[in-house]
């Protein structure tokens, strides 16, 4: 009796000291972000990474996208916030990346970064210190998505060129089909539809005469697009300047409207709520045949970890996860996004034509060159493009008032 007592208190201490040591190495791992639509994808990934460390577990919390960057930064600044933090790139990441509150990555401490191009590295790199605080997880890419069922039953193709798609939207426009699903309402939606429709025309010449300050947004390019994007504009959705991005959204994949100018990331989440749509790309048509047809591409953000995490090799390790061609070809054959990681094999039709595109591209221009000061070429560009196509301005006065907000504390606009 006194031997068997003996046995189970050993086995209960055995027990509790093996329960104790398990839970001593055991790490959890918070990790913010505002992709809520990608949450299934990112629980897979958790999965994977748990299974090759099983000392540690990841939690995963999303917030919505419009106030995901109040939260983190008023979480990071109090000195508290997630050990892990999906982090938006170019000026949206210097204004958490500048205070200290990203740790800095390099080739040491995440080795995996010699698997991306210098100029995805270049969209999480810090100006001020030139340090790179995040590994990048997508390359985006303005372009018009199209429903080719539609394009079919009504013998139509992609345009080619700026004539033939104000053809193409006459000829569906009679027909009583809605040519493009875009409305104005939302003002971001109107920098993606300059993306979208507008890069051919500007060209990359037209970047570079921006960057080095040969021309500014007077241009005669940069008017006279904008006055191509006015006239197309009575094609969009029914009393556009008060629909929506949910709602143009819906108008698209419920197969009411044959176009939708946008990014690339569009397309999955079509498919997933419509799996009927049949889609394709096309990129913005040139002005003349025989111009050099462009999309708008830009990097999507990264993977940081917190400078006060006290967890910092276990965060680490999941970002060193995150960079991973493993994770990349997951990443881009899950979400149809396309991940920057280097030599990801594509099995997606789309996203392979949407990576084909992507070869001739120019910058998502004010995204990627103006959105680091006040008021940023964005603001400028989605508030006054939204009045011009509200019949507000002119495409003279919406030039010159985007030029006058950036010459502010652009120094090559102060000539």
């Amino acid at each position: 009796m006194k031997l068997t007592r003996r046995i189970l208190m050993g086995a209960a201490a055995g027990s509790f000291l093996l329960s104790g040591t398990a839970a001593m190495a055991q790490t959890e791992l918070t990790f913010w972000s505002w992709r809520q639509e990608d949450k299934a994808f990112y629980q897979d990934v958790i999965k994977k990474f748990q299974a090759k460390e099983p000392g540690i577990t990841v939690k995963f919390e999303t917030y919505a996208p419009e106030n995901y960057q109040t939260i983190l930064s008023t979480a990071l600044a109090a000195g508290r916030g997630p050990d892990v933090i999906q982090v938006r790139a170019y000026g949206n990441l210097e204004t958490i990346a500048t205070p200290g509150y990203l740790l800095a990555l390099d080739k040491q401490n995440v080795p995996e970064l010699a698997n991306f191009p210098e100029a995805a590295l270049a969209a999480e790199t810090l100006r001020s210190d030139s340090k790179v605080y995040a590994v990048p997880f997508a390359m985006q890419a303005q372009l018009v998505v199209y429903n080719k069922k539609i394009f079919k039953d009504n013998g139509v193709n992609p345009p080619k060129t700026w004539d033939e798609m104000m053809a193409l939207t006459q000829a569906l426009k009679a027909k009583n089909i809605t040519p493009f699903a875009n409305g104005t309402a939302t003002a971001w939606q109107n920098e993606t539809i300059v993306g979208g429709l507008l890069s051919s025309m500007l060209g990359k010449e037209f970047e570079t005469d921006i960057v080095s300050g040969k021309a500014n947004f007077t241009d005669p390019r940069f008017v006279g697009a904008l006055a191509k994007l006015k006239d197309i504009g009575q094609y969009f959705s029914p009393n556009f300047t008060g629909v929506d991005y949910p709602s143009s959204q819906q108008l698209f994949v419920a197969g009411r409207a044959a176009m939708f100018a946008g990014g690339s990331y569009e397309v999955a989440n079509f498919k997933n709520q419509n799996p009927t749509l049949d889609l394709g790309v096309f990129p913005a048509p040139v002005l003349k045949a025989g111009d050099q047809a462009l999309i708008a591409t830009y990097y999507d953000g990264g993977y940081a970890v917190n400078a006060k995490t006290e967890k910092k090799d276990a965060a680490l390790k999941f970002v060193r996860f995150l960079a991973t061609p493993e994770y990349g070809t997951s990443f881009t054959n899950t979400l149809k996004n396309l991940s920057p990681i280097k030599d990801i094999k594509i099995e997606d039709a789309i996203t392979q034509d949407v990576a084909k595109l992507a070869e001739n591209s120019m910058s998502y221009l004010m995204l990627v060159r103006f959105r680091y000061q006040e008021p940023s070429g964005s603001v400028l560009l989605q508030s006054n493009v939204q009045k011009m196509l509200a019949g507000q301005q002119t495409p003279e006065q919406a030039a010159a008032e985007i030029n006058k907000g950036i010459a502010t504390y652009y120094k090559p606009f102060q000539k």
